[in-house]
């Protein structure tokens, strides 16, 4: 069922930074474009001035039904998502959990627990993966699985859950933090579009192409943020995701997102068509240092 599938891939799409942000005016961004020779090794390259400026943290969302239409058979969304971005001295890490609880217009309910964690090597090239997802309590798919890649990005991904499987990647792949750093630079460079292709194991389909268009910087409002927000600036960034599977001319869904320098997100808001998810951050606090 498609919105069942839509409610799986929503408690991962966040693996792609696991971005906070509200939705902007940008205008939706289409298919990507091909990247030029050896991009992925210059982007990877690149971003490593904004690893410099990372901020490993904790952070807890609220996240709820933001609209809904008439057709959608989505009535409610209710949870809370809890984040981890951690610096593992060659590597970084990340865990998402999530609960969420989602209520169909039929008055059917859906509990999903679903735990995502990766590590992956600060040269972009290496990355492992696991999901454990549970579905009103009784499990229902993982997957688990690691990925190279070479500096051109072309590699291959090795799944040993669901099911034994090889996969291999085109050029010009990049993986989650990669891209995520990828994206800071490019918007502290005042570069307003970004294309790439990204895989990062949420699912045994592979690849996805991610359209971003990035908006100007704007600083964050002092009264009531975080200590560890204030001074920051903050990009409005909007993703549009395309599975190289898929031959539709349309994202499977999008994603904005309000993004800081040091990379946390303040909100993000996901629009799978027939219904919107809000995530709010409700608090965020610092990781302790990794003594590197």
């Amino acid at each position: 069922m498609q919105n069942r599938r839509s409610a799986a891939r929503l408690a991962l799409c966040a693996t792609l930074g696991a971005f906070l942000v509200s939705l902007t005016a940008l205008p939706a961004a289409g298919p990507a474009q091909a990247a030029p020779a050896n991009a992925a090794g210059a982007a990877v390259g690149a971003a490593a001035g904004a690893a410099a400026g990372i901020l490993p943290h904790r952070a807890v969302y609220k996240m709820s039904l933001l609209s809904a239409r008439n057709s959608s058979k989505v009535s409610d969304v209710r949870g809370r998502m809890l984040f981890e971005w951690a610096d593992a001295c060659d590597g970084w890490t990340t865990e998402q959990r999530f609960q969420l609880r989602f209520v169909y217009a039929e008055g059917d309910e859906m509990a999903m627990t679903t735990n995502y964690t990766t590590w992956e090597a600060k040269d972009g090239q290496r990355y492992r993966f696991n999901v454990r997802k549970l579905i009103n309590g009784e499990e229902d798919e993982e997957v688990r699985g690691d990925a190279r890649l070479a500096k051109d990005g072309t590699g291959s991904a090795a799944f040993s859950k669901p099911e034994p499987q090889d996969m291999e990647l085109p050029p010009n792949t990049m993986f989650p933090t990669a891209h995520t750093l990828a994206v800071l630079d490019h918007a502290s460079a005042g570069e307003t579009f970004f294309n790439r292709v990204v895989f990062d194991g949420a699912d045994s389909e592979g690849a996805t192409e991610v359209s971003t268009v990035i908006g100007a910087a704007a600083p964050i409002k002092e009264d009531g943020a975080d200590p560890l927000l204030k001074g920051k600036k903050a990009w409005p960034v909007r993703m549009a995701f395309f599975p190289l599977k898929s031959d539709s001319a349309q994202p499977e869904y999008e994603m904005s997102l309000r993004l800081l320098q040091n990379g946390v997100a303040e909100s993000m808001q996901i629009d799978y068509g027939d219904f919107t998810v809000n995530a709010i951050l409700e608090k965020v606090e610092a990781l302790p240092k990794s003594g590197c």
